[in-house]
């Protein structure tokens, strides 16, 4: 009422002087800057007591910093060749800098430096002067330019010239610049809680030391790890690609102050050896005869190969179009009158190597030839004369079998793991580093000692009133009814040619349905595939079985179970859902009746149930509601994940996922909203979107709307959000952008209502791992960690909730990054952990809370969708087409049918 008054009062008073026009727009732009402060990570408010304590030791090793008052100097690196042009080719940078620093120690002031192998610098104390050139020159191992349409050997323009040069050489001029200096004493800050710009720089600094180190062995760097040239550590995954295991290391600021964190690592490189080997496991080819040289094209470009008998290494550029005895260069020689001229001979380059070079070749004749030369001059060698170098990355997805057969080779107990760490310490040698010494830096070779606490597993309830403790994060339902059994009713069987007994499945679904309390009527029908569409495109299949479904069914079904004929990536399975869910709204199972026993029966069950809207079990305390402050105040818990095509699928949108509780009191309930949104994008841009002045198109409208509907009538007071999939550098983005999405979504709904926000993101790829002493066993399930190597300031903490069976337990790293709602750490953890117990799918507690869990599964199946879509209308006709188009819009995601919309389809 007052800001009446004052308007009625304004009203009142004459009208303002006039203002000089050129004074207005600084005025009017001043405004705006007024901008609410952004929001930060919190800091920790304390520790949790609760649990049993319990000795742990970490793979962090203690860092002793003893030089706390020099700085960092920081230098541009710019190479260029003696022509002025900049060098544009990776990876020589390190060989052109080792050579300046063995040619000009005296002008460097004899000072050792760490470079990044491409554009910085750094030294502990300044260089003599502010910019530095040198020039220096290196023997090419790999010259493959101006060596024209010939084979390697024969003399030519380009070889007269370099003979007055001694073996290949080129010459490079190297600038030094000073950029800045980074204060050591950034890192004591750090480890004060108090970081900043200089403390994240100074630690880059140190993981660059190490970095430059691994390369002066000899290793392939990939970001923080490092890959030694050791048979031993390669392991083949099938189709001429090895899991090559190394380590990642990296610094970190502890509580317990600086550490360095050691970690077995794995990467995928191309089999070295003769290239005929590679393609031939790359193609399952049983012969080179046999083999598809388009693809092989594909496959074998930029990789670098060694040629016999010189052992030159090289890049191939492509195949040649003809085979090795039809293909034919210029061939340029000395007349025989030795009058100084040259003739050309057009000759094969079979003939020039069997005949000319006289070396045998067995098997190279009718194959194409390699080029290793431009694009307009190339330069040909028989395959059989060409091997693959070791240590060359393999960037493509790994196809499902070696996928698998990755993580079966790369597995290792934890005890195992510690020796291979222990002896990396030993093998890296850190205490002859020069420049770790002139930082007076020392490594601890033990592993840290902490202290860890298990916390008890929460109360789980399920049918006839019974509750349990399960022990060891396991449990079973055996002799146990599911808590809130749903019923199976008006349901078909289709089976896409799969072979099996299908009476006698249903009769163990309905006998094994009949133990957990689910009542299972008799299926109305099976629906064989028609044996005409086997082969047919999947969306086609699909269209089929529906059509005789319909033709059959006297109504819609409310389920279908659906037999598929393969255990994993069966084509039909995408277009099946998105029939289902998105056309029809049927709740959906498939299986695969390869091998079916009571236990996967009753997984089967287990997810049927849970997608009909039944619960299997869930925590004593959602029912009693004695939840800490979570059952106090109507509370919503959000799940939030993205995922991402393969790497080198650049025009696959991502998929965003967003899951929420509904039915308040209960946090073992959820639901789904999925979107795509561009390619690689990991901030979720639609949880509000504004259509118009009255209409938000978001995610969290749909999510907050159902939980206001399924919790009688009652706004969320208070929203918990778990987030996966960030790194450190993205906590501000989940802060100030998907928070206030969220707001703005809130504020949408009802201007007047603030609701109170927690905001946790859960991290599982860090290189933490925790290991009992003197125990071959992992850590039990609930082991937390919240001190010593956690974040000097910031609220965060390592959890173990499940119980690791095979390789290393990897727990789930939790920063708190807000936190409005006022839980203390005891009750957040033990909330966390409650979450890991919620899982309907699986009667284990799981790694990582269950929304979080959820948002992954919804995200991943309705990827699935998306892979049989003709994404080419929506991304040509609407993308205008032309040049300056901008990015085509991103194929939208048809939206669930009302009737499953709410229902834990993703189970």
């Amino acid at each position: 009422m007052a800001e009446e008054d004052n308007n009625g009062a304004a009203e009142a008073l004459p009208p303002p002087p006039p203002v000089p026009s050129d004074f207005t727009p600084s005025k009017a732009e001043a405004e705006p800057t007024k901008k609410k402060a952004p929001r930060l990570p919190m800091a920790r408010r304390g520790f949790g007591s609760k649990g049993q304590k319990i000795p742990i030791l970490t793979n962090h090793f203690k860092v002793n910093v003893s030089k706390n008052d020099g700085h960092f100097f920081h230098y541009s690196v710019a190479l260029y060749y003696e022509d002025g042009r900049p060098v544009d080719s990776k990876g020589i940078g390190r060989k052109v800098l080792d050579r300046v620093h063995d040619t000009y120690d005296t002008e460097l002031a004899g000072k050792e430096f760490a470079y990044d192998g491409e554009k910085s610098l750094f030294t502990v104390g300044a260089l003599p002067r502010n910019k530095l050139e040198f020039t220096v020159v290196l023997e090419e191992v790999t010259s493959n330019r101006n060596n024209g349409n010939c084979s390697p050997g024969s003399p030519n323009e380009g070889d007269k010239k370099r003979l007055r040069r001694p073996y290949r050489s080129k010459t490079y001029k190297v600038e030094i610049s000073f950029a800045a200096k980074i204060p050591m004493n950034a890192i004591a800050n750090a480890l004060r809680g108090q970081e900043s710009e200089n403390s994240q720089e100074a630690l880059r600094v140190l993981d660059i030391i190490l970095r430059q180190h691994a390369a002066k062995q000899g290793c392939l760097l990939v970001r923080q790890s490092f890959f030694h040239n050791d048979p031993k550590n390669f392991a083949s995954v099938g189709g001429g690609v090895l899991g090559c295991r190394g380590f990642h290391s990296s610094f970190r600021t502890t509580q317990g102050g600086l550490s360095l964190n050691i970690d077995t690592s794995t990467t995928m490189i191309i089999q070295p050896g003769p290239v005929v080997d590679f393609l031939i496991a790359n193609q399952n080819a049983k012969d080179p005869f046999s083999l598809d040289w388009a693809k092989a094209k594909r496959m074998l470009k930029n990789l670098r190969v060694t040629t016999s008998p010189t052992n030159q290494e090289y890049k191939i550029s492509g195949l040649s179009e003809k085979s090795c005895r039809e293909q034919t260069f210029t061939l340029k020689q000395k007349s025989k009158d030795d009058d100084g001229e040259f003739q050309s001979t057009e000759v094969t380059v079979y003939d020039y190597f069997v005949n000319q070079r006289n070396i045998d070749l067995r098997y190279s004749a009718d194959l194409p030839c390699i080029n290793v030369g431009k694009p307009k001059r190339p330069t040909y060698f028989p395959i059989e004369l060409c091997s693959l170098v070791s240590l060359q990355r393999y960037t493509k997805s790994l196809t499902n079998f070696q996928r698998a057969s990755l993580v079966e080779k790369s597995r290792q107990k934890p005890q195992e793991r510690m020796q291979v760490l222990s002896n990396a310490l030993k093998i890296n040698n850190y205490d002859a580093e020069p420049l770790l010494n002139s930082c007076g830096i020392s490594i601890n070779n033990n592993f840290t000692q902490i202290e860890g606490r298990v916390l008890p597993a929460p109360k789980l309830k399920v049918g006839n009133g019974e509750d349990f403790f399960p022990r060891n994060g396991r449990w079973n339902f055996n002799n146990k009814k599911l808590v809130e059994p749903a019923k199976i009713e008006r349901w078909a069987v289709v089976n896409f040619s799969a072979r099996c007994d299908i009476r006698g499945l249903v009769r163990d679904l309905m006998k094994c349905g009949e133990m957990k309390g689910i009542s299972v009527e008799a299926p109305f029908d099976v629906f064989e595939e028609n044996p005409q569409f086997r082969r047919a495109p999947p969306v086609v299949r699909v269209e089929k079985m529906f059509e005789d479904v319909q033709s059959k069914l006297p109504g819609a079904p409310k389920f279908l179970l659906c037999l598929l004929p393969e255990r994993k990536n069966c084509d039909v399975y995408g277009p099946w859902k998105r029939k289902n869910l998105a056309d029809h709204g049927i709740v959906t199972q498939c299986m695969s009746p390869t091998r079916v026993n009571d236990q996967y029966l009753t997984n089967c069950l287990l997810k049927i149930n849970a997608k009909l809207g039944g619960l299997n079990s869930m925590l004593t305390v959602e029912h009693s509601p004695s939840l800490p402050l979570v059952s106090k105040a109507p509370t919503i818990i959000i799940g939030m994940d993205v995922s991402h095509g393969s790497p080198g699928q650049t025009d696959v949108p991502s998929i965003a996922a967003v899951v929420s509780s509904r039915q308040w009191p209960l946090i073992s309930r959820y639901r789904a909203s999925v979107r795509t949104q561009s390619a690689k994008v990991e901030m979720i841009d639609n949880l509000f979107k504004r259509v118009s002045d009255t209409q938000d198109d978001g995610i969290m409208r749909e999510l907050l709307l159902d939980f206001y509907v399924s919790s009688g009538k009652r706004k969320p007071d208070q929203i918990i959000i778990f987030r996966d999939g960030v790194s450190e550098s993205q906590f501000n983005q989940v802060l100030n952008i998907e928070l206030d999405q969220i707001i703005e979504a809130c504020k949408f709904l009802d201007e007047k209502w603030s609701p109170k926000f927690t905001v946790i993101v859960a991290q599982k790829n860090h290189h933490t791992k925790f290991f009992q002493p003197g125990s071959p066993d992992n850590v039990q399930p609930g082991t937390i960690i919240d001190s010593k190597v956690c974040h000097p300031k910031n609220n965060d903490f390592y959890l173990c909730a499940h119980a690791g069976m095979i390789g290393t337990t990897r727990p789930t790293h939790y920063h708190v990054l807000y936190d409005e709602v006022g839980f203390s750490a005891d009750e957040l953890q033990e909330l966390v952990h409650s979450l890991s117990y919620v899982y309907q799918k699986s009667t284990t507690a799981v790694s990582v809370v269950a929304p979080i869990c959820y948002a992954h599964l919804a995200a991943t199946q309705l990827g699935q969708w998306m892979k049989f879509e003709d994404t080419s209308e929506t991304s040509s006709s609407h993308g205008g087409g032309g040049p300056n188009a901008g990015p085509a819009p991103v194929p939208q995601l048809p939206r669930l049918e009302e009737k499953v919309s709410s229902s834990m389809f993703f189970c």
